[in-house]
């Protein structure tokens, strides 16, 4: 660069936020005359033609907004890198935010769980999957990219606890009630609760989020509601309008973040993560919630998933691959030490490495709080 020149519009637009995701926020930006280097994804642009046409839009990038033809052409001319919307898609791959259960589950009043987004979108992955196209192998990717890109904002300074757990586990039951004080509990206690958004113990832990500013009776209340449908089969519907008939009879709950994945597509997402990182790729949604938990992992009685998920973690706490080890608590020695043995492994990897004072077993998750804490300091177990 010659002394004094300007810098390329990329490079001048990357110095503050260039990425624009709303419509007030393109006002905002187009107000000061030029969208020259910005990223402007899925924003509805078709009445903002005059400003496009009289706008700076060099090496700006435009994905999946919806735009007149002038606008279009004249935004390519100047520069700019245009990637249409897609028609006929049951998602958006360019969307710039997370998903939210009133988004994923609508239409489940009126016609069912069948006709939601949630649904169809699985639907159709299930069609491209395997046929081969590329072009539906990019929009999957492109769609989980956003998507990340979106979570990372979403937990910009947020400290992130994990709670793994299996899905099989039945509304009703003690251990899902016990699940759900335990995302309680994390929550007043200034947490964000993140599970991998299906049913059982992860729903458990993000109702316990939801319920989290209200009174301890709402949740005994709702744990009594949603008993009513204990489990997503033989009815997804049934089972999502009881989390739904939850949210309407105590509104205002606490967020929390639930990242699913249309790879376990029979496993509904639960609606009481106000924050939903759903995305196609399983072990990019998997790798992603564990490195995302830098406040530790809470591991609940599980299965193969849960066990993969303990080892997942285990192996970048082990090298150091991400920096210092995070808190894992296991939870029930019982299932972890007998019936599912990963404790005396863990343990085993564990000795000798940093990661040994960030490793526990408890026997219930009432002793999960004081653990996370014991384990942030370095304190062995």
């Amino acid at each position: 660069m010659q002394p004094n020149s300007e810098p390329p519009a990329s490079r001048r637009a990357h110095d503050g936020d260039y990425e624009i995701e709303s419509l007030a926020e393109f006002d905002r930006v187009i107000a000061s005359g030029s969208l020259a280097g910005h990223r402007i994804q899925s924003v509805d642009l078709t009445d903002r033609t005059f400003a496009l046409l009289s706008t700076d839009t060099t090496e700006s990038v435009f994905l999946g907004c919806a735009m007149e033809p002038d606008a279009a052409a004249k935004v390519r001319a100047g520069g700019a890198l245009v990637f249409p919307p897609i028609p006929d898609l049951p998602f958006d791959p360019y969307r710039g935010s997370l998903y939210g259960p009133d988004e994923l589950f609508e239409g489940l009043t009126d016609a069912g769980y069948e006709a939601t987004p949630d649904a169809r979108t699985y639907h159709w992955y299930q069609e491209t999957r395997t046929d081969g196209d590329v072009f539906a192998s990019m929009l999957r990717s492109i769609h989980d990219d956003a998507v990340s890109d979106a979570l990372d904002e979403h937990l910009v300074g947020a400290r992130v606890v994990g709670v793994m757990g299996g899905h099989a586990m039945e509304r009703g039951s003690a251990a899902y009630a016990g699940a759900a004080r335990l995302g309680r509990r994390l929550t007043r206690d200034g947490l964000t609760v993140a599970t991998g958004g299906g049913p059982g113990a992860m729903e458990a832990a993000n109702l316990g989020a939801y319920a989290a500013p209200f009174e301890d009776t709402m949740l005994d209340s709702a744990l009594e509601l949603l008993a009513k449908a204990p489990y997503f089969t033989p009815s997804i519907t049934d089972w999502a309008r009881a989390a739904f008939e939850v949210r309407r009879s105590w509104p205002g709950g606490n967020s929390s973040v639930g990242i699913p994945t249309w790879f376990y597509g029979h496993e509904p997402p639960n609606a009481f993560a106000s924050h939903i990182a759903k995305y196609f790729v399983n072990a990019v949604r998997e790798d992603g919630l564990l490195a995302r938990s830098n406040a530790g992992v809470v591991y609940l009685p599980g299965a193969a998933g849960t066990v993969q998920e303990i080892f997942d973690n285990a192996t970048p706490n082990y090298y150091e691959s991400r920096g210092e080890p995070t808190p894992m608590v296991l939870v029930n020695r019982d299932h972890w030490t007998e019936k599912l043995p990963a404790w005396p492994l863990l343990q085993a990897l564990a000795a000798d490495r940093a990661m040994g004072p960030r490793i526990a077993l408890v026997d219930s998750v009432d002793e999960v709080p004081d653990a996370l804490a014991r384990l942030a300091s370095g304190q062995a177990s």
